[in-house]
């Protein structure tokens, strides 16, 4: 797949013009026309998800920070393996909930996590005087 090529049904491959354009173009042009029409807008309502995680993730980070703040000014350890667990399995349960694969719902969350931890860990260590 190269750079301007978009994964169709099932990750198989098609070049950003469509789905077998040639194919399409060459037999019938008011049907290829109109697939490029719905792959414009479904990668328009994907653009605009996308922008909404991002400010999501943002939110989060911003609640986080403080969660940290008050994890380093209490002598809070960064990690809360116990509340992760929890998070862990509640998102899961949402997501077979919602129809999304369980498992990509949990890597996603340890992911952030990761970064949580690791910004809680950065406050620490400044209000400790450690870099």
């Amino acid at each position: 797949m190269t750079a301007t090529d978009h994964a169709g049904p099932a990750g198989a491959a098609f070049p950003a013009e469509g789905p077998d354009s040639s194919a399409l173009a060459a037999g019938d042009a008011p049907a290829a026309e109109r697939a490029r029409q719905l792959l414009v807008s479904e990668r328009r309502s994907i653009d605009n998800i996308d922008a909404a995680l991002v400010h999501l993730l943002a939110e989060r980070f911003s609640h986080t920070q403080r969660v940290g703040m008050l994890k380093a000014e209490h002598g809070l350890p960064p990690a809360d393996p116990a509340r992760e667990q929890e998070q862990i399995a509640h998102l899961r349960e949402l997501a077979d909930q919602a129809g999304l694969d369980p498992t990509f719902a949990e890597a996603f969350l340890r992911f952030i996590v990761t970064e949580v931890i690791r910004h809680h860990e950065q406050i620490r260590d400044e209000g400790s005087g450690q870099s």
